[in-house]
């Protein structure tokens, strides 16, 4: 099962610039934290009520003031689940990101799922090494591969040891960013959904490694449809398919991604999904992620 319709979000509490990742963060923008929180919490509930008016599930948790977590709107990152059972929880880069796992949270995770098996990747911090969930891995569900761009946040040997035990492949690359730094999470450059595949291939400048990806969405018998590198700066790879409780496929994707698709994009795109695109802008310049980011899938 690629898609699901129940997903869960975190509702901020303290949002702002997070110092620790912007490092290695290009997307994250200097000079907006005026009245971040604020802002961020509106289009943040505007957000979940657009999910639910269109018929996807959406738990809510509350975040906390104590740890401050300025991320914690991003919980993609930090763990995932699987039809087959596992709840995964990643070794996050930043040291404030790692307080995110927080008790109320995890028991929503587990009172929502059934869960019969938690992998444990978080022991991987002690050794500075990192794998940022469903933000460092693209996970072709159906044919069990995951795409991987290489990062400071992505370590292959957590990623090779996760596959063996999700019985997945992986397939990873260098893909950089338009000041020819690597990207920091593979889901600001593609997305993959049941039918289609959109990817900045561009941002692959290895040319072999380019065509065994293009081979890769070919094998697996997806579409793939090619975003630009000035649209990927734009949020235009940070997509999520979901459907609805009906089973209606939707394709979320903030408004600033889609405002720089083109018709012929976007007629591609409606031609498998309804699109909906809530306007997050705030929490895009300060957080650096867009609205894939701010959704953990729960399958059960």
């Amino acid at each position: 099962m690629q898609t699901s319709s129940t997903i869960l979000m975190v509702r901020p509490v303290r949002f702002g610039f997070n110092e620790q990742t912007a490092a290695n963060n290009s997307f994250q923008r200097r000079g907006f934290e005026k009245s971040a929180q604020e802002k961020a919490l509106d289009e943040f509930d505007n957000f979940v009520s657009l999910l639910r008016s269109n018929g996807v599930e959406v738990i809510v948790a509350q975040d906390t003031e104590e740890p401050h977590t300025p991320d914690s709107i991003f919980p993609n990152n930090w763990f995932s689940t699987h039809e087959t059972g596992e709840l995964v929880l990643y070794p996050m880069c930043a040291p404030n990101r790692r307080l995110e796992r927080k008790e109320g949270v995890l028991n929503l995770i587990m009172g929502t799922n059934r869960v019969k098996k938690i992998i444990d990747l978080t022991g991987w911090e002690e050794k500075g090494l990192f794998l940022e969930g469903t933000g460092s891995m693209i996970l072709d569900r159906e044919n069990k591969l995951a795409y991987v761009c290489r990062s400071p946040r992505s370590d292959e040997t957590i990623l090779q040891k996760l596959c063996e035990e999700l019985d997945y492949e992986y397939f990873i690359f260098s893909a950089y960013d338009n000041n020819d730094s690597l990207i920091y999470h593979t889901n600001v450059m593609m997305c993959v959904a049941e039918e289609f595949v959109v990817a900045c291939l561009d941002s692959i400048k290895d040319i072999d490694e380019r065509q065994s990806f293009i081979e890769l969405v070919e094998d697996c018998d997806k579409e793939l449809i090619e975003i630009s590198m000035e649209q990927m700066e734009n949020f235009a790879g940070n997509m999520l398919q979901v459907k609805s409780k009906n089973g209606e496929p939707i394709l979320v994707m903030s408004a600033t991604a889609k405002k720089c698709l083109t018709p012929d994009q976007l007629s591609k795109l409606m031609g498998y999904c309804k699109i909906v695109a809530p306007e997050i802008s705030v929490i895009e310049i300060n957080g650096g992620g867009s609205a894939r980011c701010m959704m953990a899938e729960i399958f059960i």
